[in-house]
């Protein structure tokens, strides 16, 4: 007896092009492995034997294989409407079937992948006629009345770990194969592919040159369903900031190895091309199985840590994987995708760096984008490409936000949090809360939207992502967390903010009130003490340091207080689990963190979603550099076709703060990303 094979059902309608996808998917695994084929169709007694078909499968051909022992089957004679001869499937280290029905309930238990093809019906009818002629054209009707009816009872796409949405274009099963990668149930016997997946290379190329950022985005990834532009839109020269402000990362999931996923509530789906695989499990341990070690090193001279790999953002409710109660929100947990193509504009050095993994379209791929950096140079024509004149585009109706807590309400939550404080069941409690609005989608786009944003309130950590229907546009000043390749750890947190003056005495005294602000300096020490304790976790001992403590930074809009922590890491631990020690970042839940969270969640009575979270990206060399998710507006597409907006604000309550005064403040924070729209706050 043979050791128990792995068996994967490819199942799908009529015409999904199951076998096709089977045929061409057992001919990539016989490159490394003994594979099996079995069709389902030589078992069906007839034109009106599906259920009887999926029943002879399961207990003649599946349980035998299951046990690692031949499965002797009987045939059906399509040409005398009979039963055929005996045959034998042999088990093997793989074992494909395919067939509508291949994953029925009664199958499942044998199973142990499922995939599910899918394609629109006049395709499939149009396919299975091409391909069985005028045999099956009389039945097609019958037969697919009984995919209605045994579907109806056995919801099969449901159940499915892998789906595909086939358009028979050959892409199908490189797409399925890399998604089957990510079954953690596979990965013991795709070894192989799992090494090849890893056996990367790198081609870049530099261009001298400053090209306009907004317009280089539009013109390489404008029409992308998916992609992200980590912005570093404050200029480097002359800011304190000038470190964190020196690179911009302009990214989408295109090309042969772009991916993306999203993550909600313990569920991972990656797509890949058309087809999409689901996991279940937490982040961070997907996370660790995809990043944190090194698969590729930079070109001789470059200058920046990202070097391909994840982009996106980790939402406020991850928490539930870091010691924080389960909330649901109804924007994906997370959302990242894998660039395998990026372009990387270095603002201290004014050059373009050309970024691709080596695929067979690698080479026009930089054409292009050498072409589009070139289009985007000062000095060419912008083409209304380069940003809008006033608020959120022109002739934009002002936009009227609603908040999710009155003055009244806010304040009271104050005074609760101060309660907790005083019964010793928190330090500091970094309350919250929301602004939102509903509009007709005509009425905003989001890229003129977070171009206005980017004017009016330039930061080091600006970005823009798009995810489908899902928009994140944020201005945010503050670093969560960067790990570097060699294993150098770093934390910015902000707290103490102050509005910024026209005149400048007024803004000087503003600037040197915050400086000597004994409440701002103990929020600004207690976040400090609370992050020096979750990089202690994975830090060598003995390297954790405060190299800056309450030093004033000023933008656009606000004046900031501003500390830094440094500590290194410690060699061979899992760097998604270093992330996720330190997340959600301190300065925005307050200290000791778990149970202020817990606190929290009862006095905002709402899920953050992407706001007090993380953006940044998870680099093929191992680093990561994520900015805290503040000044951040989400659109997000809504039924009937409008577009919802959200934008969350808050800040640190301790003993002695003033109602007044915390309420004033969230409104100064609200300020930057509501006067680039043309709104105002709310009014009770």
């Amino acid at each position: 007896m043979s050791p128990a094979p792995v068996i994967i059902a490819i199942d799908g309608r009529s015409g999904a092009g199951k076998t096709t996808l089977a045929i061409e998917l057992a001919a990539r695994l016989r490159e490394h492995h003994k594979v099996s084929l079995f069709h389902l169709e030589d078992i069906y007694p007839g034109w009106n034997g599906l259920a009887a078909g999926i029943e002879r499968y399961a207990s003649t051909v599946l349980a035998p294989l299951h046990r690692g022992e031949p499965a002797e089957w009987v045939s059906w004679d399509w040409n005398a409407h009979y039963d055929g001869d005996t045959r034998t499937t042999l088990p093997a280290e793989i074992v494909l079937v395919e067939g509508v029905g291949a994953a029925a309930e009664a199958a499942r238990p044998y199973l142990s992948a499922v995939i599910w093809a899918d394609s629109p019906e006049q395709d499939r009818r149009s396919r299975a006629l091409a391909r069985d002629g005028d045999s099956y054209e009389p039945y097609w009707d019958e037969w697919a009345a009984q995919e209605q009816e045994w579907l109806a009872q056995d919801d099969v796409p449901s159940h499915a770990d892998v789906l595909v949405h086939n358009l028979a274009d050959g892409a199908a099963p490189a797409e399925v194969l890399q998604a089957l990668q990510y079954l953690p149930a596979l990965s013991p016997v795709l070894v192989p592919e799992l090494a090849a997946r890893r056996g990367l290379e790198l081609r870049a190329e530099r261009i001298d040159g400053a090209p306009d950022p907004a317009r280089l985005f539009e013109s390489l990834f404008g029409s992308s369903a998916n992609a992200v532009w980590l912005d570093s839109s404050l200029a480097p020269e002359g800011n304190a900031a000038a470190e964190r402000s020196r690179f911009s990362i302009l990214a989408d999931d295109g090309g042969p190895f772009g991916q993306s996923v999203r993550h909600s509530s313990g569920s991972t789906r990656v797509s890949i091309g058309n087809a999409s695989v689901r996991t279940e499990g937490p982040f961070f341990r997907w996370l660790d199985g995809v990043w944190g070690r090194r698969a590729l090193r930079g070109p001789e001279g470059y200058p920046c840590e990202f070097i391909l790999g994840w982009l996106g953002y980790l939402g406020y409710e991850l928490k539930r994987e870091t010691g924080g109660s389960d909330v649901r929100a109804e924007s994906p947990d997370a959302c990242l995708l894998f660039a395998g193509r990026a372009v990387v504009l270095d603002h201290v050095e004014r050059t373009v760096w050309l970024l691709t993994l080596d695929a067979a379209d690698a080479g026009d791929w930089l054409e292009r984008a050498r072409a589009a950096a070139a289009l985007a140079a000062p000095g060419h024509a912008a083409s209304g490409l380069d940003g809008v004149s006033g608020g959120a585009g022109a002739g934009a109706a002002p936009l009227d936000f609603t908040a999710r807590d009155s003055e009244v309400a806010y304040k009271s939550k104050i005074t609760e949090a101060q309660f907790e404080i005083a019964e010793g069941n928190t330090y500091e409690v970094c309350l919250t809360t929301a602004l939102t609005a509903e509009l007709p989608s005509s009425a905003l786009d989001p890229r003129q939207a977070y171009l206005a944003l980017r004017r009016r309130n330039p930061a080091p950590f600006a970005s823009y992502l798009r995810f489908g229907d899902l928009t994140v546009a944020s201005t945010s000043p503050e670093r969560f967390l960067r790990i570097a390749a060699d294993g150098g750890m770093r934390a910015e947190p902000i707290k103490g903010t102050r509005h910024r003056d026209a005149d400048p005495v007024q803004d000087e005294r503003l600037r040197q009130e915050l400086e000597s602000s004994p409440k701002d300096r103990a929020e600004n020490i207690m976040i400090v003490d609370l992050l020096r304790n979750d990089l202690s976790h994975f830090a060598v001992p003995g390297s954790v340091s405060v190299s800056r403590l309450c030093a004033i930074e000023s933008y656009a809009t606000v004046h900031q207080m501003v500390s830094t922590i440094d500590a290194r890491l410690r060699p061979g631990m899992p760097r998604a689990e270093a992330v996720a020690a330190c997340f959600p970042a301190g300065s925005m839940t307050g200290a000791p963190k778990v149970s202020t969270m817990a606190i929290l969640d009862r006095l905002e009575g709402a899920p953050r979603g992407v706001y007090s979270g993380a953006i940044g990206y998870f680099s093929l060399n191992g680093a990561t550099d994520l900015a805290v998710a503040i000044r951040t507006l989400v659109l997000s597409g809504q039924t009937g076709g409008g577009t919802g907006l959200s934008l969350g604000v808050g800040g640190a309550i301790t003993a002695d703060s003033s109602p007044q005064e915390e309420y004033e403040e969230i409104r100064t924070k609200a300020f930057g990303v509501l006067s680039a729209l043309g709104a105002e706050f709310p009014q009770d």
